[in-house]
């Protein structure tokens, strides 16, 4: 088995795919990528049994044949060369991966690649496309916001649901939620399913940002991402999600809409001066100022900050964890938020206002309050 392909395309095609990899393994050929060769293309794959992700890079060959090769090793010697062609021979018999460039060569030992996992097949999927801008837009406004409780595992990954009306993406962690929903996304057949962190992580680090078209293969079990050379599949999460439309409140008089940026950075400077634990920043909105303030008694620690804004509604005095407000903040990208607030105990809404809105898009972020020390 023989091929000759450019380093720099190998190394790249090799770190798109070495997330799915698993360090501590009880399965050793895990710490390996599983090379397939076939007359001009090498695919090579990474997995960790939960998911497996897949490139195709284009070589000079006309064999075929499979053989596991160790990853750390091949990623830190692709990484010392410039841009050059390598010659890859593997040894049948042995496993034994020979690799020239013109001025050196290098030996490693791989396994078998019969032995790799091989991957589910999915029987008579469903399937739905949409374009890699809108998976990549889902992804980066949910995927900060699942949980990381073992112990409830649906809320680890982001729920997805298609439909006529259109696509739904949710994620929580029991004390914030995003909603996000497309309506240029439709399904004729109504389904629903919770992607894990993992995969969507890998989504989002090797999504092209051209307009390129994403196919997504799914069945009860496994779902299946395709797009140009790239291909990942993974097994979903296996559970019932939470009816998260029951915890958003839907009558919210009081309303706040504030510069976003300047709202972040208010909020990023007085969290400074917040307690070490609950990280509470207060909020005090009566007319067109909000107060922000925090303390931190065991310090003597305080700061407060005054911005001014657009409200509607009764006087309120609120907190809510600063950090939560700002990976909210961080992820929308308007010039102005809306805050919908109803009662100090109740949750609060942030989404873009409404003449800031993307027409095909919906997007709701929910934050719980903490008590008012």
């Amino acid at each position: 088995m023989k091929f000759i392909v450019s380093s720099d395309i190998l190394l790249k095609q090799l770190q798109v795919v070495s997330g799915a990899l698993q360090s501590s393994t009880p399965l050793p050929i895990l710490e390996n990528f599983l090379f397939e060769l076939s007359p001009g293309a090498l695919k090579v794959s990474a997995s960790d049994l939960e998911t497996t992700m897949s490139s195709v890079v284009s070589v000079d060959s006309k064999e075929t044949g499979r053989v596991a090769v160790p990853a750390k090793i091949l990623l830190e010697t692709l990484k010392t060369f410039g841009v050059t062609p390598l010659t890859f021979k593997v040894h049948k018999d042995t496993h034994q991966v020979e690799i020239n460039s013109s001025d050196g060569k290098f030996k490693l030992t791989g396994l078998n690649g019969e032995d790799f996992p091989k991957l589910p097949v999915l029987d008579k999927p469903s399937t739905i496309e949409m374009p890699s801008d809108v998976l990549a837009e889902a992804v980066n406004h949910t995927l900060f916001a699942t949980g990381n409780d073992e112990l409830r595992p649906v809320m680890t990954g982001v729920f997805c649901q298609f439909g006529s009306e259109g696509a739904t993406f949710v994620a929580t962690d029991a004390h914030r939620l995003v909603r996000y929903r497309r309506a240029d996304i439709r399904s004729a057949k109504e389904t629903s399913f919770i992607l894990p962190k993992k995969p969507l992580g890998l989504l989002k680090a090797s999504l092209p940002s051209a307009n390129t078209q994403v196919k997504i293969d799914y069945n009860e079990s496994n779902a299946f991402f395709s797009f140009e050379n790239v291909s990942l599949i993974c097994r979903l999460i296996d559970g019932r999600y939470p009816n998260y439309e029951a915890v958003i409140p839907l009558d919210n008089p009081n309303k706040m809409e504030v510069d976003r940026l300047s709202f972040l950075n208010s909020i990023r400077r007085v969290s400074i001066f917040s307690n070490k634990t609950t990280h509470q920043v207060k909020f005090k909105i009566a007319g067109s100022q909000v107060d922000i303030s925090a303390e931190d008694v065991d310090f003597g620690n305080d700061a407060n900050e005054r911005l001014n804004c657009t409200y509607d509604g009764k006087d309120i005095e609120i907190a809510f964890n600063a950090r939560f407000l700002q990976d909210m903040l961080n992820n929308l990208q308007s010039e102005h938020v809306l805050v919908e607030l109803s009662l100090p105990n109740r949750a609060g809404l942030l989404s873009p206002p409404k003449t800031e809105a993307d027409p095909n898009a919906d997007l709701l972020m929910l934050v719980m309050p903490v008590m008012v020390n």
